[in-house]
């Protein structure tokens, strides 16, 4: 497995214990930063479940260099194509009056940049390939077509709902939430009956699978034998920050496995639901995932 991340972010977090006031000093001993993108969480998802998943995409400046860092610390191999641009920060202030961010743009990524990304893809003949997060300034969704039909491996992709509907190659997997597939489809989905139609209609054109995270109602899979759900698992949800991504990667786990496509979904559910009970992107203990996912029942759509 191979994850491409082409617009990461140094995601910064500040906690104060003061209200911000114009004008005003306001200091902290209390500042994390953690690698960002949803293709980075993947790979640390999928690194924890026992799964081989370097990570690839764009790095610039001071900032990509203390992510490809804090990957080195973690354990998940990584192997990105140095930009001119320099990687995004974004920063979070956590305050007694709210939660303020300030996220950068990106820089602008070079049509050489990604052709020595598709280069370093090509050379680690990954039999997986996963698209996930936003794209940088300078290119479109052709330049994941480009990467997915570089090589025989099969792509999954996690992208915004835009970008659904545009590709023009055969994908393995794609994974909206329930906004991504109304914005893919330009369908009302308010239902579980609605997403459902949705997901279908979506995966005519080019997914073998729509994996959809619809939040309190579970994960949808639909597939050319029809529709399945499994419903969430009950637990005291912390923060629900990179529950996608943990779906996604509990899917891929059990594929990689080869494991069923239905074994697959009840490990994206527990993975899912281990994610959100702790706070931020911070990697729980996937101990038992695979003992566990036989509570997850599978039911018809």
């Amino acid at each position: 497995m191979l994850t491409v991340t082409m617009n990461p972010a140094l995601d910064h977090t500040l906690t104060v214990a003061e209200p911000l006031r114009k004008g005003e000093v306001v200091r902290t001993d209390d500042a994390k930063f953690d690698a960002g993108g949803k293709g980075i969480n993947v790979s640390q998802y999928l690194t924890a479940l026992g799964v081989d998943a370097p990570a690839t995409g764009f790095l610039g400046g001071p900032f990509g260099q203390m992510i490809g860092g804090t990957l080195d610390e973690e354990g998940v191999a990584r192997d990105f194509v140095e930009i001119g641009g320099r990687t995004r920060l974004n920063t979070t202030v956590l305050s007694p009056d709210g939660e303020y961010k300030i996220n950068h743009d990106g820089p602008v990524v070079e049509e050489g940049d990604v052709d020595a990304l598709v280069e370093r893809v090509r050379d680690r003949e990954p039999e997986r390939l996963v698209v996930a997060g936003s794209l940088p300034r300078g290119i479109g969704a052709d330049a994941v077509d480009r990467l997915a039909g570089a090589g025989p491996w099969d792509t999954a992709v996690d992208m915004g709902g835009s970008f659904l509907g545009r590709f023009d190659g055969s994908y393995l997997v794609c994974k909206p939430n329930r906004a991504e597939l109304a914005e893919a489809t330009g369908r009302a989905v308010e239902t579980i009956e609605d997403a459902a139609s949705a997901a279908a209609e979506l995966r005519e054109r080019g997914y073998r699978y729509v994996l959809a995270s619809l939040g309190p109602d579970g994960a949808l899979l639909v597939s050319e034998s029809g529709a399945v759900r499994a419903p969430a698992l009950p637990v005291d949800v912390v923060d629900t920050v990179g529950a996608g991504d943990a779906l996604l990667s509990g899917f891929l786990a059990g594929l990689a496995r080869g494991d069923s496509t239905a074994d697959a979904l009840r490990t994206a559910v527990v993975v899912a639901a281990r994610v959100v009970s702790v706070s931020g992107t911070s990697v729980p203990s996937f101990e038992d995932v695979f003992e566990r996912r036989e509570r997850v029942e599978i039911r018809s759509v």
